[in-house]
């Protein structure tokens, strides 16, 4: 058992990963109902650079991205670390997306293949960031699965999200972190997490019908959140009319 499991284990937290047979009966299940071609079907038929899923993920993203595929669009990845999750992407989505990756961790820009490109950088950074969109294009996909923490997430979102292309999707990974103590800085209902932050642009989004403000652009910007176990899809639109209600016939 590794440093961190123990660590989980004297807190009372949960695993850091299922158990080897949970995730096993998981994984056979995935792909033996994966399709040829299928984000499932690509991923376990990967070779090269190491990546890692949450096994749940992979339909879910079949569900959001498949229309992306073959198609000439830009993607943001937040963490890049062995550089499998770029690799995953290419050969998923095909040779004419544009696919950036950013990671602090300068080790990780040896971690890609062109046409694939990584920037070395925090994700707190809102210089570092708005130079990478500069350079990239406004992205029509932002994928967050970097630190984890929540200050950090929230700080991506309030500097991309603007950035982001109307139509386009900002994802929000591993959100259960936002329940984790320690290097997480998470906590049950705690402010500041992920968690909480979806939980307040859920209730920008209903600003329409409410006097209490808002804290982001959902009321105006963002057409549909969508909540996951973990994992949260986010559509920007441009910007909204006030809801209207009719009755008919009149």
């Amino acid at each position: 058992m590794g440093a961190k499991s123990r660590l989980h284990r004297v807190l009372g937290l949960p695993p850091l990963y299922p158990s080897f047979d949970d995730a096993q009966v998981s994984v056979d299940r995935a792909f033996a109902e994966s399709e040829q071609g299928t984000l499932t079907d690509v991923f376990f038929s990967q070779k090269g650079r190491r990546v890692h899923k949450w096994v749940h993920y992979l339909g879910i993203y079949e569900r959001y991205l498949k229309g992306y595929r073959g198609t000439d669009f830009k993607m943001l990845e937040i963490g890049v670390n062995k550089g499998g999750s770029l690799d995953l992407w290419r050969d998923y989505f095909g040779p004419t997306a544009t696919i950036f990756g950013i990671d602090i961790d300068p080790a990780c820009a040896d971690n890609v293949t062109a046409p694939n490109q990584v920037r070395i950088g925090s994700q707190d950074d809102p210089v570092f960031l708005k130079r990478v969109i500069a350079e990239l294009g406004a992205p029509d996909i932002i994928l967050d699965d970097g630190s984890h923490i929540g200050r950090h997430q929230r700080a991506s979102f309030d500097i991309l999200f603007p950035l982001l292309k109307d139509n386009g999707l900002y994802i929000i990974e591993d959100m259960h972190s936002a329940y984790w103590h320690g290097l997480y800085e998470g906590g049950f209902r705690r402010r500041g997490t992920a968690i909480e932050h979806v939980k307040d642009m859920i209730d920008d989004m209903h600003a329409w019908y409410h006097n209490h403000g808002t804290v982001s652009p959902a009321r105006d910007q963002i057409g549909a959140i969508h909540v996951h176990d973990s994992i949260t899809i986010i559509e920007k639109v441009a910007a909204k009319a006030r809801p209207t209600r009719v009755m008919v016939p009149s």
